[in-house]
């Protein structure tokens, strides 16, 4: 795949703003980047809210039918783990400490992904490529939902905006599967090689990773605990379908959204901005002042300031994003802010059904 380029001298001296204003933010409140007692406390909130009633499933007689509300509080659980803990570490910004990162970034097995896939899949192509069709894979086509408006358009997607909502669902159960996909093409695209990674070591890897995963939240749950094989089976399913929903819903809304830009390569295969700019146009923050859903999603609602400043912890999102939105504006530039978690859904819905009925 070509490597494209950011071209654009027009508001060169915008990055440098940026990054001077933030800078001193942090060093006039002699502030880290990284997290702080309170991140501390929700990893163990998370992870808690996650592993407790597994526990729960597994070593207490209780009723059949309450697996499915503990699977739920599970589904909740791993949601959060995914974006309160995972995440930040996953881009190096939850600790100043190397193995401390790694530790958290590999919460991601306990959700059932890859932390090698992921990070290639978010970390290098999506946070670098945001929203370009052929090399942002969270705006690939998929399945039955087109989320590029340079996709290939299909009669059924005009009632996408109905059943996304549905398929949102699917997603953890689908990365399950997905990652085995995900790691074939970087093999066979030389990027797995370019991570300074083996291929089929990392395929072992995988598949281990993988049967683990499934034999500790189906196989233990099986042989410990009272419940027949079928009912764990069905909660299993209520956590993921639960955990896939309210994580699709968040990523979503960042950047399928009317106000985020999905801009088509020029003549030379390259994006007329520069990156930073490219960043701001391209993704949306929502619900600035609702503190408890900003808590619970990892700051995942303040994405610009996540994508200008991915080294930055997100306990830190709230207080630079009014930095961000007056050095934006200083530049004549805009910056997108949904007030309000019904507002970026309904932007998001609209989105769908736009790209649902509009061709490239």
């Amino acid at each position: 795949m070509k490597t494209i380029k950011f071209v654009s001298n027009d508001r060169s001296q915008f990055t440098v703003a940026l990054r001077k204003n933030v800078n001193n933010y942090f060093k006039e409140n002699q502030l880290s980047t990284k997290g702080n007692t309170s991140l501390a406390v929700k990893i163990a909130v998370m992870l808690s809210i996650y592993i407790v009633p597994f526990i729960l499933i597994l070593t207490v007689s209780m009723p059949g039918w309450l697996i499915f509300p503990l699977s739920v509080i599970m589904g909740v659980g791993m949601a959060g783990v995914g974006m309160s803990v995972m995440h930040d570490a996953a881009h190096g910004s939850s600790s100043n400490k190397k193995w401390l990162n790694k530790c958290l970034s590999n919460t991601i097995y306990l959700i059932g992904g890859s932390a090698f896939t992921w990070n290639l899949q978010h970390n290098v192509k999506h946070h670098t490529f945001t929203n370009i069709q052929g090399y942002d894979e969270d705006i690939h086509t998929k399945a039955v939902i087109r989320l590029s408006n340079q996709a290939p358009l299909k009669k059924f997607h005009r009632y996408q905006y109905i059943y996304a909502f549905f398929f949102y669902t699917l997603m953890t159960i689908a990365k399950l599967g997905n990652d085995f996909k995900q790691l074939s093409d970087y093999n066979n695209t030389g990027l797995t090689r370019q991570q300074n990674a083996k291929p089929k070591l990392e395929f072992f890897k995988l598949v281990m990773f993988k049967l683990s995963y499934m034999f500790l939240y189906l196989g233990l749950p099986m042989l410990l605990s009272g419940f027949s094989w079928w009912l764990v089976i069905l909660g299993f399913l209520a956590m993921h379908l639960t955990g896939g929903f309210i994580m699709a819903i968040i990523f979503q809304m960042a950047h399928i959204a009317e106000e985020a830009n999905q801009p088509a390569l020029n003549m030379d295969g390259n994006i007329d901005n520069e990156w930073a700019i490219h960043e701001l146009l391209t993704t949306v923050n929502f619900s600035r002042n609702n503190r408890l859903l900003g808590w619970y999603i990892g700051g995942l609602n303040f994405q610009i300031e996540h994508h200008l400043f991915p080294n930055i912890c997100h306990v830190h999102y709230r207080k630079i994003s009014f930095i961000v939105e007056q050095t934006a504006k200083d530049f004549g530039l805009r910056y997108n802010l949904q007030p309000t978690f019904y507002q970026a859904v309904v932007s998001h819905t609209r989105m769908l059904k736009s790209l649902g009925r509009q061709a490239a």
